[in-house]
């Protein structure tokens, strides 16, 4: 009996904490699924199924919006996917499939950085249930373009220093000679010696400085209509263009060409400890004992990285343009102010 309540013990410790350390390290479907986490589709009498996104009918170019998935059972009870919906049905019982926009196997949806891919488009996914043929759903997901994007075309950031090694340790000081108590011939005991002070640590490295930003050069084109729309290009020697189409109500662009920051300098090492000292002799009187040694001082930072120098940005704008000019923003601090130029400028794409 004593040996059965020793391995109940056991296994109730094991459940209780190494529970969720397994759980961390393997992420393991089949054991959140035993232990209730996660449910099959396939042992679910569902009914009903609604897709929805938590963060808005729409999506952004270059951003990303969950996915969440929400079934009903003849009793009412809802049962709702895992991720952001929080829920228990997997996203492996579902079979996602997308138009203009991708979806990951966390249900997650992303649309491309380009905005040449999806315009004039319009998202779509399909949700069916191999488990249950009878249950699909869809969603139709518009693409908006009133958003702060920013184009960056900073230089790159220094690295940091290096750290500097600790120092070593002083040594400890040697014990006092004995001396001698005896009345009839006493001798005082030799003071212990000073033990010695511990080394300085070494000085941290310097930062790497931070890289140039290039110059950069916008061309900006008005996409007429009911509700206008800007088209610019971005682009700088040895970097790829980028291209947005931006809604100039409500919507931005951040043109930002500044040097990059530079590393941190590297942290000093740390002073050796200084010796014990050593401790006086007995004797009539005792000895002194030694003091200890000083602490080695820590090492010195090393410098932060001077930042890049900014670079040149133009912005080229058809007359068209011009009303909606306040969305178009630039950031090169420390280099000239943005330079523009009004031309006709042709649609970009």
């Amino acid at each position: 009996m004593n040996g059965q309540r020793a391995w109940l013990w056991r296994g109730v410790s094991i459940g209780a904490l190494g529970f969720t350390a397994v759980l961390g390290m393997t992420g393991c479907t089949a054991v959140r699924v035993t232990l209730g986490m996660r449910v099959h589709l396939d042992k679910l009498p569902v009914t009903t199924i609604e897709a929805s996104l938590p963060k808005g009918p729409a999506i952004v170019p270059g951003q990303t919006s969950p996915l969440i998935v929400t079934f009903t059972d003849p009793s009412g009870k809802v049962w709702v996917t895992e991720g952001k919906g929080k829920g228990k049905i997997l996203w492996a019982d579902l079979t996602v499939t997308p138009s203009v926009v991708t979806v990951n196997k966390k249900g997650v949806l992303s649309l491309a950085h380009d905005p040449r891919k999806s315009d004039g488009k319009t998202g779509q996914v399909e949700i069916s249930v191999p488990s249950h043929p009878d249950l699909h759903a869809s969603l139709t997901i518009p693409v908006r373009y009133n958003f702060p994007f920013v184009a960056n075309f900073n230089g790159a950031n220094g690295s940091s220093g290096s750290n500097g090694l600790n120092g070593s340790d002083g040594m400890s000081g040697s014990s006092g000679s004995m001396g001698s108590c005896d009345p009839n011939n006493s001798s005082a005991g030799g003071d212990g010696g000073n033990g010695s002070a511990g080394s300085d640590g070494g000085n941290g490295g310097d930062g790497d400085d931070g890289g140039n930003a290039p110059p950069v050069r916008v061309m900006i084109a008005l996409r007429p209509g009911d509700h206008p729309l800007l088209q610019a290009v971005v682009s700088a020697p040895g970097r790829k263009d980028r291209h947005f189409l931006v809604d100039p109500q409500g919507g931005s662009l951040t043109i930002a060409a500044n040097g990059g920051a530079g590393g941190s300098g590297g942290s000093g090492g740390k002073g050796g400890r200084g010796g014990a000292g050593g401790s006086g002799g007995f004797g009539c009187p005792s000895g002194s004992s030694g003091s200890s040694g000083l602490d080695g001082h820590d090492g010195m930072s090393g410098s932060d990285g001077r930042p890049g120098s900014a670079g040149v940005i133009t912005i080229v704008y058809d007359p068209a343009v011009k009303p909606f000019l306040a969305a178009i923003k630039a950031s090169n601090k420390g280099a000239p102010a943005p330079v523009y130029q009004e031309t006709p400028v042709a649609p970009l794409w």
